[in-house]
């Protein structure tokens, strides 16, 4: 039986991946661990369902909401980071589901590998922030990531004949990934993008995501992350990585071969999918997803991203270029600029200047960097956003 840790299970990704494992064979598969954050009506139901035998809560105002109620079967752990990293390597835990939003996931990761684990990352940042130093300690402790973004995931799908420990080899035979990415919600929009709200842009057109990765998708930062992702996951030159937008979000990613062949991924825009592949890699089980049906598709289209109404991507591609802890200074900052615009204290297209501002106050230190640095990085990055936020300067920024 594969026993399953899920970091983030009241999330978009948690609850997608707890209806997989609903629907695969309860012989097969089980639930060893969940974890949540402030939605306590919801945890507590999981518990009762799937009756883990650890829980943790990372709020501690939550904590102390349900400690009192959690049934005896399930140990409820006390709230905080510890909790989350020694969920991360408890010695009976076969995938651990790192489904966490934010730089919160990089110590948890960071504790999966070093303990050697298979893990199904879904969380990005950790790997924008410092994602060569992370795939060296994979090697080094002999740890497994498969991606779990549906992007990510198409990539390491169609590299043929490559397995999950040995694809950052594949790089010879490469030349070049197509990253597809929807366009958002505002990929048609022809009015300014001053006077877009948040309700705006967490009404994606084709995924249901978190708030976080739901702005950064309709600013298409999402989509730079994913390129800094899969530029350190399978050991790739920026260049080989090539952004197309494509508004059906059939085509997920592909690959394209030396010999000029290309193999992609398709699939109806369902975030299970990706999910159940990391589950249940190798094998592929059927699944409670939609299948497509390629006579009833109609046009499938891919053009080239607008970098003028879409500078958080240009931000993102120029941090990846740069390197050093500059990826880790461009997620932190936006962290604190998707924060400030759901709260309505910033407009959407003040997200960008303030990334911008924050990168432009940086210096990085040499690369490759050290992940003690790329935590100090975001620490940093945090603090100048914070105070360039408060004293407005970012307004007059020139991108």
């Amino acid at each position: 039986m594969k026993q399953i840790v899920i970091l983030g299970s009241t999330g978009s990704i948690g609850v997608s991946a707890l209806d997989v494992i609903d629907s695969l064979s309860e012989s097969e598969y089980s639930v060893l661990a969940i974890t949540g954050n402030t939605n306590t009506k919801l945890f507590l139901e999981q518990i009762k369902i799937f009756r883990p035998r650890y829980a943790a809560m990372f709020s501690e105002a939550s904590y102390n909401e349900i400690k009192g109620l959690v049934p005896p079967h399930t140990k409820l752990l006390g709230p905080g980071i510890e909790s989350l990293a020694f969920l991360s390597i408890l010695p009976e835990a076969d995938l651990i589901i790192n489904g966490l939003v934010g730089a919160v996931g990089f110590v948890p990761l960071i504790a999966a590998i070093k303990a050697g684990k298979t893990i199904a990352l879904a969380n990005k940042e950790p790997i924008v922030m410092a994602g060569r130093a992370l795939v060296d300690e994979c090697r080094r402790w002999n740890a497994t990531i498969i991606p779990v973004d549906s992007e990510p995931s198409a990539v390491f799908q169609s590299l043929e004949n490559v397995d999950a420990k040995s694809y950052f080899k594949a790089e010879a035979q490469i030349a070049q990934v197509l990253l597809t990415a929807s366009g958002g919600p505002f990929l048609k929009y022809n009015g300014s993008l001053d006077n877009v709200t948040p309700s705006q842009a967490l009404a994606h057109p084709r995924w249901k995501m978190g708030k976080k990765i739901t702005v950064d998708s309709s600013t298409l930062m999402n989509k730079g992350f994913e390129a800094i992702e899969i530029m350190h996951l399978f050991s790739l030159p920026l260049e080989k990585i090539k952004i197309v937008v494509h508004p059906q979000s059939i085509v997920h990613s592909a690959v394209e071969y030396q010999d000029g062949s290309i193999l992609a991924e398709l699939s109806n825009p369902d975030m299970r999918l990706p999910i159940q592949y990391a589950i249940t890699y190798p094998k592929r089980l059927p699944s409670p997803v939609k299948r497509l049906s390629i006579a009833e598709m109609s046009k499938l289209e891919f053009f080239e991203p607008d970098l003028n109404k879409f500078p958080c991507l240009c931000l993102a591609l120029d941090a990846a270029k740069k390197g050093g802890t500059y990826p880790a200074v461009l997620n932190a900052a936006d962290e604190i600029a998707v924060n400030a615009f759901l709260a309505g204290d910033i407009l959407f297209t003040d997200i960008a200047k303030l990334v911008h501002s924050v990168l432009k106050e940086h210096t990085s230190q040499d690369k490759p960097i050290s992940l003690s640095a790329a935590a100090q990085a975001d620490e940093w990055a945090r603090e100048k956003a914070k105070a360039i936020l408060e004293a407005k300067t970012y307004k007059k920024a020139i991108i």
